[in-house]
Formats: structure tokens, sequence, C-alpha cells
């Protein structure tokens, strides 16, 4: 049990790095007419999704390396809900779904594990 929280962490981080560099690398997939309009539509800000992947592969970084850990925590809770909601309203058939759900679980974890870090911006 002493290394749950370390599998966690890494495991966390490598999931976000690998989706983060496949989703900034790969050429465009097919997850459903609603899902596709979605991401070109972030794709064509111009900013946006190059900026959701470098928070994804930043925060995954942060989280093998155990430097910063609460801080990724705080810039992957934002990414990991919408990843989620994503999986949930415009592409539920696809197996996406699962890993949304364990990043967020996985999350959601270790922030409890850092809870002692956190107390401090959650009291009024």
């Amino acid at each position: 049990m002493k290394r749950l929280p370390l599998v966690a962490r890494v495991l966390l981080g490598l999931i976000l790095v690998f989706f983060g560099v496949v989703g900034a690398l790969a050429p465009e997939t097919d997850m459903g007419e609603d899902a596709d309009a979605f991401i070109l539509a972030l794709k064509d800000t111009g900013y946006l999704w190059p900026l959701v992947k470098a928070t994804e592969i930043t925060s995954g970084l942060l989280l093998i390396t155990g430097i910063f850990v609460p801080l990724a925590l705080v810039l992957l809770a934002p990414v990991a809900l919408n990843i989620l909601l994503f999986h949930l309203f415009l592409s539920p058939s696809t197996g996406g779904l699962a890993v949304a759900v364990l990043v967020l679980a996985l999350g959601a974890y270790l922030a409890h594990h850092h809870r002692s870090i956190f107390a401090a911006i959650l009291r009024r």
C-alpha cells in the first residue's frame, strides 16, 4: 500500500503524456460527427488545442518525475473533467470513456493523498 500513490502518480503521468503527444501529433480521427466538430473547433482557434495538449504533457511529466505534484493536479483537474464530459456527451461509443474515468479516478485519489497541501486553499 505504500507504493500505491507512486504507482497511481506514474500511471496517470504516462497516460497524460501518451495521449497528449498522440493528440498533438496524430492526424484527424473519426470519433463521431459531434466529437470531430468539437475537436476541429478547438484546433481552429489556433491556440486552445495546443494549450490543452501542452497542459496534459506538462502535467504528465510533473507527475512522472514527482516534481510539483500538487501543481500538476491543479492543472489537470479541469482537463480531466473535460475529457470525461467529452466522452460522456460527444463520443460515448468509443473506448475513451474508460480512460477518462481512470484519469479522473487517479487524479482524485492523488488529490486525496495530498489533501493536507490543498487544505489551506479550501478554507473560507
